[in-house]
This record gives structure tokens, sequence and C-alpha cells, in this order.
């Protein structure tokens, strides 16, 4: 899966200079070998959030350029992932000022600036010795904020009270190159870009170490779908439970995840988190619920843990399926590490909708139309073992307890409980074979 990398990866999303730049000195930084940038350039602000689309999908991780780019993709809803962005300081004011008075001839005390905070300007003139009462600033709050500083900069130096503006913003910058007011961009300088590389990669890694963690799901047969009896002669509950087996693995082989069975009729399927929230389109839908009863007809109960450990992640399964249950198998419930419940609906199929059968002509699903053919299809012949499989198939016990295996892990066979004998030795192990 995408999420298995070994390097953690960055998006940089903003205007393509400042992307380029980021991108540049990430590479010359010590810790590169530990993570990969991700260029997301864009033409102009509107295209953030399609940008991000674009991307996120293959990254850990997300860095915008500054305040505006994060701002207008967070408008939009909630970010696939974690996001910083490079800040806007005094920090590069101060190379824009002196590249204004040596190439430009600026007036420093004489000037528009936007986007910065009065009080990062106000110390850093303290600091340069000049006046702030000819400075102007309009101060980044949203992006319709932005809309603004065109018509800030161009009033001013129109009405004579500035000699050129600065300006954190490309496109702003760009307005007024066209309407002829001097101006100068301010670029982050590279010690801020080195530290909003790095405040990215940790966000990227605890991201990973999230994903990594366990998820337990809990899947039981719906209390109106269970048999009045059970036991090895209920052929049709035996059935009913290897098919069911079997749609929970076309699954879970998806998201990498393990089918076990864990009672008469519920199974527990492992997970990692990132795979599982990737499964259910970021917990916003039940898994497997909407598969089985697609597949079988029936409804099951879904329950969903999470946890630091294996054993609180059970807990919470346990917890999350009480819920489902109460709920008549109608949503999932999911219980995170802190406790809290949420319902996830059931996904909705549109008619037409195909459901993604597992491989028919596996070599376990070959082994098993050989031996069906054999034996026919009496339920009592479907129940076989080693003994039976080694001479229908010519060959050795020892070979026949590999291909039973196999076909269990499949789906494709149950193991039954084992028959004590009179004799001394390993119990008889007797497995029901499906038909398909």
């Amino acid at each position: 899966m995408d999420r298995l990398r070994s390097k953690i990866a960055i998006g940089v999303v903003g205007p393509h200079d400042l992307v380029e730049q980021i991108v540049h000195i990430g590479a010359s930084l010590p810790s590169a070998a530990s993570f990969r940038l991700v260029g997301a350039p864009h033409a102009g602000e509107h295209e953030t959030r399609e940008k991000l689309a674009k991307i996120a999908g293959s990254i850990d991780a997300v860095l915008f350029t500054g305040p505006l780019q994060h701002d207008l993709a967070t408008q939009s809803g909630e970010l696939p992932v974690p996001a910083t962005f490079v800040p806007v300081s005094g920090a590069g004011l101060y190379s824009c000022l002196l590249r204004g008075v040596l190439t430009e001839g600026i007036d420093p005390a004489r000037v528009s600036i936007d986007s910065i905070a009065r009080t990062d300007v106000a110390e850093a003139y303290e600091e340069i010795g000049v006046p702030m009462d000819g400075v102007h600033v309009s101060e980044y709050r949203q992006p319709d904020s932005v809309r603004d500083f065109v018509g800030f900069h161009e009033r001013l130096y129109r009405e004579g009270a500035t000699t050129a503006a600065l300006t954190t913003v490309r496109t702003v910058a760009r307005k007024l190159e066209a309407a002829k007011v001097p101006v100068l961009r301010m670029m982050p300088t590279t010690h801020t870009l080195r530290l909003a590389i790095n405040t990215a990669t940790l966000l990227g890694t605890g991201s990973r170490l999230e994903e990594s963690q366990i998820a337990i799901v809990l899947v039981e047969l719906a209390a109106s779908t269970r048999p009045t009896h059970s036991g090895p002669g209920n052929y049709w509950q035996q059935e009913l439970k290897l098919s069911l087996h079997r749609s929970l693995l076309a699954e879970a082989r998806q998201m990498g995840a393990t089918v076990v069975p864990r009672e008469e009729n519920s199974y527990v399927i492992t997970a990692t988190v990132g795979a599982l929230s990737q499964a259910t389109d970021g917990f916003r839908v039940a898994p497997f619920a909407d598969r089985v009863r697609a597949d079988l007809g029936v409804a099951v109960e879904v329950g969903i843990g999470l946890g630091n450990t294996a054993r609180d992640a059970d807990t919470h399964a346990l917890i999350a399926v009480e819920r489902a249950r109460g709920a008549d198998a109608t949503a999932a419930f999911l219980i995170g590490s802190d406790g809290t419940a949420t319902s996830l609906p059931l996904r909705q199929r549109r008619r037409g909708d195909q459901v993604a059968e597992p491989e028919a002509d596996s070599k376990a699903g070959k082994v098993l139309d050989r031996l069906v053919q054999r034996l026919g299809d009496d339920p009592e012949a479907m129940v076989v073992d080693a003994e039976i499989v080694a001479e229908v198939l010519g060959v050795a016990p020892r070979s026949a307890r590999r291909v039973l295996q196999n076909l269990v892990e499949e789906g494709l066979a149950w193991a039954l409980p084992p028959v004590k004998s009179a004799q001394a030795g390993r119990p008889r192990q007797p497995y029901r074979l499906v038909s398909r």
C-alpha cells in the first residue's frame, strides 16, 4: 500500500517559486534521507485545494507556503493529512527592505506592508533604527482580507504617501506591477523554511505512527440471522459461516488485514488504522457490512476499536459491537483511543455497483473444485480430513494437511472441532468444504 513507504512524504503547496525554493532547501538538509518533498505548485491561490487533492493519497503531511494557502485549503473542509505552513513574520522584512534600498531606491520610512503583524513590523523597524511614522501596515487576518491588499497599496502610492509596496502574496505583486506601483515581494528566509520543513517532517512522522496503530474490527452475525441451534451437524450453519468468512476475507485482503474466527457467530479482523481509514473513506462509512449484505443477504453487527495497545483496541471493539447490536445492525460503531464513540452508516451501493469477487481460478479454488467433483455435493461428503484429501488427490497426508490449511486461509474450508479417538495420537481434524 502507498502508506508503507520508507521515507516520510511531505507535500509542498503554493506558488511555483516558493515551492521550488523549499524543495531545493529540503534536498540540502542533513535529515533529507528521512523525507521526500512532493511539489504541488499552483498558478493562483484558487487552485490550492485542487493541488492538494491530487497528491493527498501519496503524502503523510502537507506544508503550505503561507497561511493564506493553508486557510484557503481548510475553507472547504477538514484536510486529509496533517498540515502546517511557512509562517509570515518580520524575518523576511529585513532582506526585502535592504534589497529595495540598494536596487530600487525606495525610502524604507515611507512604504506600505501587508500580511505581517504590526507588532512584528514595529520590532523590525526598531532594530534597524527607522521611525514608523510613514509606514503603513495591513495585516493578514483571513483569506478575504487579501482582496483589500491591492487597493490598500495602490491608494497610498497614488496619494504620494509611500514610495513602494511590500507584499508576501504573488498575485498581489503581479497586480501592483500591472498598475505601475513599485512593489517588492517579501520572501521567507532560508532559516524559516528549514524550520517549516522540520515541522512538517515531525507531523508526517506522527501521522505515520498513528496510522500504523492496531485497529480491531469485530463482525458478528445479527441475532435475527443466527440459527436456532448450532453444532457440526447443522450444515446450513456451517455453510453460512464459511460463506461469511470468505466474504470478509475478500474485503480484508484489500487492506492487508487478517480474519480469524472468534466465537460461534463472530470474527475478528486485525488491521492498521491507516489501512482501515482508507477502506472506510476516513471512517465515514461502515466496513464489511455492505459487502456481506450484498454477498449473503444477511445483516452483521460491526464494531471497531482503536487503542494505544492491542488490548485497548480489543476492549473498545467489544464495546462498539454492543453499540451496533443495540442499533439492530443498521450502523457500525467505532470507539476511539480516547473512548469516544462514532456511528458509521452503512455504505449505500447504487444499483449496478459491483462487489469485487475473489479470484475464482486461484490455486486453492482449483483444488476445491477437484475435491468437490470427486466427493460430490452431498453435505456429509463435504466434511473431510487430511486422510480423505490425501486419498482423493493422491498426495501424502502431510501435503493434504497443507492443502486444507490453504483452503481455510482462502475461505474455502472451515475447521470443525477435533474428533477425539480412543487410540493414542493426534485427534482427527475434520474440515467442512464450501461448494462454489
